[in-house]
């Protein structure tokens, strides 16, 4: 939903910009990389919040269970890097496979979202 509705800004802020096909493509960008941050933010907040505070699992390994923590470790599985310094036991195992899938699927929404940007520009 989140991925949708700032594609969906994009698209109109996009269609607004006449001049410049570089100014376009920085909107698509800048836009799709504010969109992936914002879920790996969230996804962030529902590991610190499993790990802390509703016991269903936690995050092991070289961490502090700082906040930049759980950033590092959502932005590892959303891109699924998967460093392996920090990783997931028990019932947040499940949340971390969704992230990873929908890291995955999102990352490719984005890659195809800019290849149609520059496509019409270029």
């Amino acid at each position: 939903l989140i991925h949708y509705e700032v594609l969906r800004l994009v698209s109109r802020v996009t269609g607004e910009i006449r001049s410049q096909p570089r100014q376009r493509l920085l909107v698509v960008i800048s836009g799709a990389f504010v969109a992936h941050l914002v879920e790996i933010c969230l996804f962030a907040l529902v590991f610190l919040l499993m790990h802390n505070h509703w016991n269903m699992g936690e995050i092991r390994g070289a961490h502090g269970g700082s906040w930049e923590d759980f950033f590092y470790f959502s932005t590892a599985t959303y891109t699924t890097l998967g460093m392996g310094d920090i990783f997931p036991v028990g019932a947040i195992r499940s949340v971390v496979g969704i992230e990873s899938l929908a890291g995955l699927v999102l990352i490719g929404w984005s890659t195809s979202f800019t290849y149609l940007a520059m496509r019409d520009s270029w």
